[in-house]
């Protein structure tokens, strides 16, 4: 049999099913393209597995390695699936670092490992998500109207090691995408069985231990769990995992985070035909060191990994009950899938000193418990349309958010005084129609709508004038054409609008809780409408180049407040962007691959003088990303990966007196095999000890409470320095 990759569309499955549906007719086929991202990488083993049992010819694709073939299969030249091969091939120094393998995306921290990370892409300031929406397994992480910021992502839940693949979408083009998705989208995605049980022990640097058990055990054909007989083996398998984690980063204050993270997964069938249900439990807790001034750590009054509050800190945690199901045949295809959450957020921050309270200093606490529940529906029909085959899908969901929120004054983590506390109810429902047709060999369209209205109610306990409730919805057209292939090129045009939801506190107050004056309503949702040129190549063997030039435009932005007297996210005026991203992937062999992205952004609020500022530039938009990453495999018995990433200068101030220093650093990962289940890991992280800043803001603060106030200064979150983790890995 001829393997070659499977060609996928959206999120919804296996664009290459069963082959028993695959040769019925090239309808059947086409349903299958219609399926998602998803599933896509892991169907190398499945259609051989499949294929061996049925004895039928495929045409397939070609899943190389480290990234499968997109030309023919791609709806954007920004799309793509990053592989989980290419994770063991890194070094990271935090498990949300996964990310940065989608091209563009920086991951930083300004604050403790446990709290969500910063996020940056195609000129965003993410804060921690508000604009890119991640999921894994198909449950959304981003947060609305959260305790410390809209769309807050925590990913610190990650295990890389069981990562099956990342699919990534960048703009506002795909019907299937909603709130938090302006920018662009990432769903991780688990595998359902390991080849072998797994155990690693990592020991390194400031106190830096991690251990990591997983497994999977295919359970008999003949349990209860088996209750289809006509799923292929019906028998179901059983995937766990268990990590703990124990680190003090280079810190005066020692970070002391812990972290527990586990994870059940039961799955049976096909990509084609079954499901699955998970169980996932994290918790941590830690000590913070937020972003300190800059010119203390300049005159060497304070050392760079220094804090002026050694209460900082948090602790969080998350369980979450998910389930799937889904079924492909001739006619179409349905997907089902559903999640329960609770989540549990406590934040003592500090980073304004004694600006706001001289007496007791500005710490105050942000605190949060919540239930998710959400729903997913999504059914696919083969049909013809003007002569041609063609699929049609129509998609549903539900998302209700149940939060407890409350901010308080305190000291050393000791309430002082309730700031605000309030009880919001938040419901997002969505639909969407998409239809993908090819009109001939070299030219297909898919086009879309989509529609969102969320409705907010907010019980304000400590001010019954904030009380109220607000509705709102958006309509969202999408379009894309896709030209070729032709000499292994083809060629994109998409289109489409975007929006994300803003949070019910900034919607419904009508008094400002911090100062006591009249608050500023801002709308429940924010739109967003973006366009993109592309191609993607790979006319030179071995060599796979994707070029885009794109421009998004804003209805308002919602930036990071650093000297908020909340420490939370105000929103501005709107925004335009326009870039130009370029990834390249190079696989010599099967042991030597090179990936090579670059990605340029102008990023401008469109009207000078907004937001009460001079000039028209947007802090903390970053305008220049480039990573160069490879791996050597099996060279005798080592194996090499590096990382060099480069982030640019970015302006601190919309008129841009003040700059950030560009960043650049360098991780290497070595691994030596001992045996054939057993082999050493040694990572070195910062191999060249650069000095450089995770994250920089201009903000207010005042030192000491009787120094004088200092406005418009600059605060600094350090990168960690080199540091060594050795860690050893066993397969039983």
């Amino acid at each position: 049999m001829k393997l070659v990759s499977c060609a996928f569309f959206d999120q919804i499955g296996p664009k290459c099913l069963h082959p028993k549906v695959l040769v019925l007719k090239r309808r059947a086929l086409l349903s299958a393209l219609a399926w998602g991202l998803q599933w896509g990488p892991g169907l190398h083993a499945q259609l051989k597995e499949d294929a061996n049992k049925t004895g039928t010819n495929l045409n397939t694709v070609e899943v190389v390695g480290h990234f499968d073939t997109r030309v023919g299969i791609s709806d954007s030249a920004s799309e793509g699936v990053v592989l989980g091969q290419t994770l063991q091939d890194q070094a990271f120094l935090r498990p949300g670092e996964v990310m940065e393998t989608v091209p563009g995306l920086v991951v930083t921290q300004h604050s403790g490992d446990g709290k969500a990370n910063q996020y940056f892409l195609r000129g965003y300031n993410l804060d921690h998500g508000t604009d890119f929406s991640t999921s894994i397994d198909g449950v959304q992480a981003n947060m609305p109207t959260h305790a410390h910021g809209q769309g807050y992502a925590d990913l610190n839940h990650l295990i890389p090691e069981i990562i099956d693949h990342i699919d990534y979408r960048k703009g506002t083009y795909f019907p299937e995408n909603g709130d938090f998705s302006s920018a662009g989208s990432a769903d991780v995605v688990y595998q359902k069985s390991l080849d072998k049980n797994l155990f690693n022990y990592t020991l390194g640097a400031y106190g830096y231990q991690r251990v990591l058990l997983a497994g999977s055990t295919q359970l008999s054909p003949h349990s209860a769990l088996a209750w289809d007989p006509t799923l292929i083996d019906a028998a179901p398998t059983l995937l766990g995992a268990l990590e703990l984690v124990h680190e003090n980063g280079p810190w005066v204050v020692a970070e002391k985070l812990q972290k527990i993270n586990g994870l059940l997964r039961l799955s049976d069938g096909s990509r084609a035909r079954g499901w699955s249900g998970d169980l996932s439990y994290y918790t941590s807790h830690w000590n913070a060191t937020d972003q300190v001034p800059l010119e203390l750590v300049q005159s060497g009054q304070l050392n760079p990994y220094g804090s002026l509050n050694p209460t900082d800190g948090g602790n969080a945690g998350r369980m979450i009950v998910s389930g799937e199901t889904h079924d492909a045949t001739e006619d179409g295809f349905v997907k089902i899938s559903a999640s329960l959450q609770h989540q549990r957020l406590q934040l003592w921050s500090d980073f304004t000193l004694f600006e706001w309270r001289p007496q007791s200093g500005d710490q105050f606490e942000q605190a949060e418990n919540r239930d998710i529940l959400t729903t997913k529906w999504v059914r696919g029909w083969n049909h013809a349309l003007l002569g041609r085959d063609s699929v049609t899908e129509l998609g549903g969901a539900l998302r209700y958010d149940d939060i407890l929120l409350g901010l308080y004054n305190t000291q050393s983590r000791a309430v002082l005084a309730t700031v605000s506390k309030d009880r919001v109810h938040e419901l997002m429902q969505s639909v969407w129609l998409k239809n993908t047709t090819p009109w001939n060999d070299h030219w297909r369209t898919i086009v879309g709508v989509r529609g969102d209205h969320l409705n907010l109610q907010m019980n304000a306990w400590q001010n019954s004038a904030n009380s109220g409730q607000a509705q709102a919805g958006v309509l969202s057209p999408k379009m894309s054409t896709i030209f070729g292939p032709w000499q292994k090129t083809e060629f994109f045009f998409n289109a489409g609008r975007g929006f994300h939801s803003n949070d019910a506190r900034g919607v419904l107050d009508q008094i400002d809780p911090t100062t006591g004056m009249t608050a500023t309503p801002v709308p429940a949702l924010a739109s967003s409408f973006g366009e993109e040129i592309g191609l993607r190549t790979e006319i030179i063997p071995h060599w796979q180049s994707s070029l885009a030039l794109w421009k998004l435009q804003s209805g308002s932005e919602i930036v990071f407040s650093a000297d908020s007297g909340i420490g939370s996210t105000s929103p501005n005026g709107a925004s335009q962007r326009s870039g130009l991203e370029w990834n390249n992937h190079f696989i010599a062999n099967d042991g030597i691959f090179v990936d090579a992205d670059l990605a340029w952004t102008h990023a401008r609020y469109a009207n000078m003088n907004d937001n009460g500022q001079a000039g028209n530039q947007i802090p903390n938009a970053v305008g220049k990303v480039g990573v160069l990453r490879a791996a050597l495999h099996q060279w005798g018995p080592w194996s090499l990966g590096w990382e060099t990433r480069y982030i640019g200068a970015y302006p601190l101030t919309q008129d841009g007196s003040q700059v950030a220093p560009a960043a650049l650093v360098s991780n290497l990962r070595v691994k030596r095999e001992i045996n054939r289940e057993t082999h050493l890991t040694l990572d070195l992280l910062n191999v060249f000890n650069r000095a450089y800043y995770d994250i920089a803001y201009n903000q207010d603060y005042q030192i000491t409470p009787t120094s004088a106030l200092q406005p418009s200064a600059v605060t600094v979150h350090p990168g960690e320095p080199r540091q060594l983790r050795i860690g050893l890995q066993v397969r039983f």
